[in-house]
């Protein structure tokens, strides 16, 4: 089929490569404008783009899709089906019908669960044992549409958000392919999604990863592995914002775990534990402002901490 695909950030990646390798034929890709990023905020394509630039597919970056030109350069390309992954933009109803197969969705949820903008986030944030990845036709509603087929993925005990869509990412690609096969071969049957074990994912916003230190150590560690390693789990100390990297929960029947007020650090000779709700968790990487990411009882020597020095719950 002639397609053209529609993605941005570096989870589209390897789908976009996956239909390139595959037996249809990519006549165009849309991608979001690029942006600015890295310390000298210099601007810079998306991750899709400098995919799509190295293969010489001809890109379109429109900051909407409700212009009359998008529609026009639509219309040039002719494509059959229009694979979707993380693209960004929401497709109006006059374009959803022009690809004779529609626009194809590789969604990283088991939908109905976890509809939106962050699905692995939230999912790692619920403490879910199980995530996938979903095909679906685009309709109008919020990642409603039928759906053409799926994959399930476990979730691993110490899975960051990046882990997991990482694979998810890799896996979902095949699954992408296979379902624009099947669409060409008429050998696929939409399913419409139950009305059911609906959930919301939206964006994580950088505000959403404040560590709560007054939850309990289990909701902590899955906030900050949820937060990896975007937007990034922050905590406060004095004047001070720091970055965390995933932490450990401590068993609270070992031997020798102190008891610590929600934030309290007390730092060892082999690690730097921090009290929540229940027991204290260990903290992996610390990054203070201006500093690179670090061990935390490096960090710890460098900051000089005080008795009872304690991060703001």
């Amino acid at each position: 089929m002639r397609v053209v695909f529609a993605g941005t950030p570096a989870a589209a990646v390897p789908s976009l490569r996956a239909v390139l390798g595959s037996r249809h034929e990519v006549v165009g890709v849309l991608t979001r404008p690029d942006a600015r990023a890295g310390r000298g905020r210099g601007l810079r394509p998306s991750p899709v783009r400098q995919v799509a630039d190295e293969a010489g597919i001809p890109v379109a970056t429109p900051r909407s899709l409700r212009g009359p030109e998008v529609a026009e350069q639509l219309r040039q390309w002719a494509p059959e089906a229009c694979p979707v992954v993380a693209y960004g933009l929401l497709v109006p109803p006059e374009l959803l019908a022009l690809p004779e197969h529609g626009w194809v969705n590789l969604h990283f949820s088991l939908l109905p669960a976890w509809r939106g903008a962050a699905p692995v986030q939230h999912a790692l944030r619920a403490g879910d044992d199980v995530s996938g990845a979903v095909t679906f036709r685009l309709e109008e509603g919020l990642d409603t549409g039928p759906v053409l087929g799926r994959l399930t993925e476990t979730v691993r005990p110490r899975d960051t958000a990046g882990e997991l869509l990482e694979r998810l990412a890799e896996a979902g690609a095949r699954l992408l392919v296979s379902t624009l096969d099947a669409l060409e071969e008429g050998a696929v049957q939409p399913v419409p999604q139950p009305a059911e074990g609906v959930s919301l994912a939206p964006k994580v916003e950088v505000d959403d990863a404040r560590v709560p230190w007054r939850r309990p150590a289990f909701a902590v560690d899955r906030l900050v592995r949820s937060c990896t390693p975007e937007p990034g789990a922050w905590t406060v100390l004095g004047p001070d914002r720091v970055k965390l990297g995933p932490v450990t929960p401590v068993d609270d029947g070992a031997p020798e775990v102190p008891d610590l007020e929600p934030g309290e650090i007390t730092v060892g000779r082999r690690d730097v534990l921090v009290g929540t709700g229940s027991s204290p968790v260990r903290l992996g990487d610390v990054q203070a402002p201006g500093k690179r990411a670090m061990p935390a009882t490096d960090w710890a020597r460098g900051a000089r901490l005080q008795p009872g020095a304690t991060f703001d719950a």
